[in-house]
């Protein structure tokens, strides 16, 4: 008996440990899992307000882009003919500065034209060209970048009929390095309305900014769409 029950006895303890060790385990183990949880709140956190805060790196003047690594000589000929190592845009500016030269029309019924920018303000009053009801066009712009690198450059096409909204289109150009000559670009391909309602004078303006929401033109225009001949 005495045997039996220190057999017992030490059973029991040994069963006693055993269920400590277990509840510690598993506390440690639950304890660890709501510091993972909140681990991943503070990154989802972290995450959305990254989306929603983001801000766009500092901007660097161009000489001091080409002076980086200027050690590695492939790296700087890469770099001089990305950033077209302009003379007189080594001067410290970090600004870039897009100057648009003209706007032009490309349509399937309507041969190429390109009007001068800015518009002066008889220009801004009349119609600037005149489309056929159901047909594909493109705007196309001349511009040139100066200074520094243009990030992000992107543009919001807003038209409106008798005072109404009727469309909006946006897109993005790309980011453009400075360099001597114009760059050419056209907007993405549109098809005008048909129908007796789509007929008429159309109102847009057409507004280009970069990843720093600086705007570089705000073109206001008018237009018109006659019926398909």
């Amino acid at each position: 008996m005495d045997s039996g029950e220190k057999v017992e006895a030490g059973s029991s303890s040994w069963v006693g440990d055993k269920q400590e060790q277990v509840g510690e385990m598993l506390t440690e183990k639950s304890e660890r899992v709501c510091d993972d949880e909140v681990v991943e709140e503070e990154d989802d956190e972290l995450e959305d307000d990254g989306v929603a805060g983001f801000v766009p790196g500092p901007l660097v003047p161009l000489k001091e882009q080409l002076e980086k690594d200027k050690d590695d000589e492939s790296l700087r000929r890469w770099k001089e003919k990305l950033l077209g190592c302009l003379e007189e845009d080594l001067n410290g500016q970090m600004e870039p500065e897009v100057t648009f030269h003209s706007i032009g029309i490309v349509s399937e019924n309507l041969r190429e034209r390109n009007t001068p920018l800015p518009l002066d303000t008889n220009q801004s009053n009349r119609v600037l060209f005149t489309l056929r009801e159901g047909s594909q066009y493109r705007l196309k712009l001349t511009f040139t970048v100066q200074h520094n690198i243009v990030s992000g450059l992107a543009y919001s096409n807003t038209v409106w009929k008798g005072g109404l909204q009727v469309d909006q289109s946006k897109g993005m150009l790309g980011t453009f390095a400075p360099q001597k000559e114009p760059y050419v670009h056209s907007l993405d391909e549109e098809i005008t309305p048909s129908g007796v309602l789509a007929r008429g004078i159309y109102t847009a303006k057409l507004k280009f900014e970069d990843d720093d929401k600086r705007c570089y033109l705000e073109l206001s225009y008018t237009f018109e769409i006659k019926k398909r001949s």
